[in-house]
């Protein structure tokens, strides 16, 4: 199978660091040629599903400007210049939650829109997490910690509790590893 080309690329939007925008002339594999692809730059980041000693799922309530209501949420952040995953998943944990972990599994990186860029997600699990600072996050949203069940969690998925699509996909795919005892 042929991979579309890249043909040229110009910057037509270069908001912040966590916002760019390109316009790429592109080739199809069948030589057909789109003049005015749009092409979203976006930090890489990651997102953590965490369990305590305990087993519990450290979780979130919180709000986010392109989430109507609140939601429940998973340590997450952007990798920082230079950062690898999991490096910034070990980062982002202690500096939202206070907490730790020995154990991690990672559960994948995976392209945010297959067609449009937008950076790149890499998701984890932690295991047997515990507590050994204060919370220190600079999230601009307001945050309330949550410890809850395996069942509390399941449920809440399916019900559509997680409502940002990573949150989602990194607790269905934390749940399946679980699932598999390794």
């Amino acid at each position: 199978m042929k991979t579309w080309k890249t043909l040229s690329r110009k910057t037509v939007l270069n908001h912040s660091n966590f916002l760019k925008v390109e316009e790429h002339v592109i080739e199809l594999p069948d030589g057909q040629i789109i003049p005015d692809w749009s092409w979203v730059l976006a930090p890489d980041y990651i997102n953590v599903v965490a369990l305590t000693e305990a087993g519990e799922f450290i979780c979130f309530r919180q709000t986010k400007y392109a989430v109507e209501g609140t939601s429940l949420a998973v340590v997450g952040g952007y990798l920082e210049a230079g950062e690898l995953p999991l490096e910034a998943a070990k980062r982002e944990l202690l500096e939202e939650t206070g907490y730790e972990a020995p154990d991690w599994r990672d559960l994948g990186s995976y392209a945010v829109d297959g067609n449009r860029g937008a950076g790149n997600a890499h998701f984890f699990l932690a295991q047997n997490a515990r507590r050994v600072a204060e919370i220190n996050a600079d999230d601009l949203e307001e945050q309330e910690l949550l410890f809850l069940t395996r069942a509390e969690v399941e449920a809440a998925l399916q019900a559509g509790d997680f409502k940002a699509l990573p949150w989602a996909a990194v607790v269905a795919l934390a749940l399946l590893r679980l699932n598999k005892g390794h």
